[in-house]
């Protein structure tokens, strides 16, 4: 079932538009954005002055972090301000109680057609997270209509996602669609051969999403955390690298039922310490002393893989390879990523997901060549896991409301038609 999107919205001139966005972003000591911080901003950027230039009154909702209660620290005021920047317009930032249903009457009421105003971090209430019906009929009597285009919390049940799009007509942002497009592309239609890079440090929080890959995919390169659990399930010294007896188990389940689509590192990047003093060496899988850890995927591995890659016509990616936040351990995540970067827009249909995966590909310089950056990390990975997620599933064009806005016209124009007959009716009874 296709997605109901801002194509389908009609006219909102003059309506209020509350849109849910994730701007989860990094802040510094301080509490300002650094650098590239801002990429979950720019994302939804196009949602947002879409909406600003059909004269919608856009009113924002997103979370930053995990609050405790009204945390100053998690204030979206900084977040407020470089939205202005990018876009070169004002946004408000409300901060009033959207349970206050007079004073936020009155915030507003003093908004004209196309001004973005933005609330408070929606995770100051509980019922957030709770998907607490109150909330959502709080958040949704403040406006017509709502757009969803935080897919990065799609897989999420919250008020401000799920509970308030049973209450108003919702639409997916154009983030939100491009996301849905993307990745059921993977899932629907993959061109082959079909690869799949992945990485990160546990296996079961990805279980679920490799095993249904598996099924799909020609290869599955598997490098980072998660090798070590393969080395440990295949019977090698892993010595100091973290593994879990779970996860070991859980690669070796996988390894019996999918040994000939699963690649592994034929050599790593191994050291005593985890900082750039330092001093890695290559090590075979089987070679890896007592004392140290596996920090990243070796040189032999990125010849290997990038052989694989460069005849691959679609390409997944998620999870780094190695401790790339060590500049020294970060190779094997940046030559992957530009041979995904490489291959990607034209021979290949490459997608890149998850946050740490992210700033790993931003770090080659390359991911504007990359089809699809995913902004969703967990909801990606449900996603492809084959599940429906709770975000969307009310997004889809059966389940949307008639827009009030429809409604509205319609009864202009029926009444409209009554006027004429009331006349000619009144005029029949005047003749002799």
């Amino acid at each position: 079932m296709p997605l109901a999107t801002l194509a389908q919205l009609g006219k909102v001139k003059g309506k209020r538009v509350l849109v849910r966005v994730d701007f989860n972003v990094p802040l510094g000591k301080h509490g300002e954005i650094d650098g590239d911080g801002d990429s979950r901003i720019r994302a939804s950027l196009p949602t947002i002055q879409h909406l600003s230039k059909l004269g919608a009154k856009v009113i924002i909702v997103t979370h930053l972090g995990r609050p405790e209660g009204r945390d100053k620290k998690l204030s979206l005021a900084p977040v407020a301000e470089r939205l202005a920047n990018l876009m070169g317009a004002e946004v408000r930032l409300i901060s009033a109680n959207v349970e206050d249903e007079a004073l936020m009457e009155r915030h507003l009421g003093l908004m004209d057609d196309g001004d973005v105003t933005m609330l408070e971090n929606i995770r100051y209430y509980k019922g957030e997270d709770a998907n607490s019906v109150f909330l959502a009929r709080r958040l949704a009597s403040l406006a017509d209509v709502f757009v969803n285009d935080a897919f990065a919390v799609a897989h999420r049940e919250a008020a401000s996602t799920v509970g308030v799009a049973g209450l108003l007509p919702s639409y997916a942002g154009f983030l939100m669609a491009r996301e849905v497009e993307s990745l059921s592309r993977l899932l629907q239609r993959p061109r082959r051969p079909f690869v799949v890079v992945m990485g990160g440090a546990k296996i079961n929080s990805k279980l679920p999403t490799l095993q249904h890959l598996l099924s799909l995919a020609d290869k599955v390169l598997i490098g980072g955390g998660m090798a070590n659990n393969f080395f440990a399930a295949m019977g090698f010294g892993t010595g100091t690298s973290l593994v879990s007896p779970d996860d070991v188990q859980l690669a070796k389940d996988v390894l019996a039922a999918n040994r000939q689509r699963i690649m592994l590192p034929t050599d790593v990047l191994v050291a005593e310490r985890s900082d750039e003093q330092a001093h890695p060496r290559y090590r075979r899988p089987d070679e890896i002393g007592p004392r140290e850890c596996v920090v990243d995927i070796g040189a032999e591995t990125i010849r290997e893989w990038a052989g694989v890659l460069k005849e691959a016509s679609t390409i997944i990616w998620n999870g780094p390879l190695g401790l790339f936040e060590v500049p020294k351990f970060s190779h094997g995540s940046v030559m992957i990523g530009r041979v995904i970067a490489g291959r990607s827009s034209g021979k290949a249909f490459g997608v890149v997901g998850g946050g740490e995966t992210v700033q790993a590909l931003l770090r080659t310089g390359m991911d504007a060549f990359v089809d699809h950056v995913s902004t969703g990390g967990g909801a990606m990975l449900e996603f492809l896991s084959g599940k429906k997620l709770p975000g969307i599933a009310p997004l889809m064009r059966a389940t949307v409301k008639a827009p009030r806005v429809a409604k509205k016209v319609v009864k202009k124009k029926v009444a409209a038609k009554k006027k004429p007959v009331a006349k000619k009716a009144a005029a029949k009874k005047k003749r002799p």
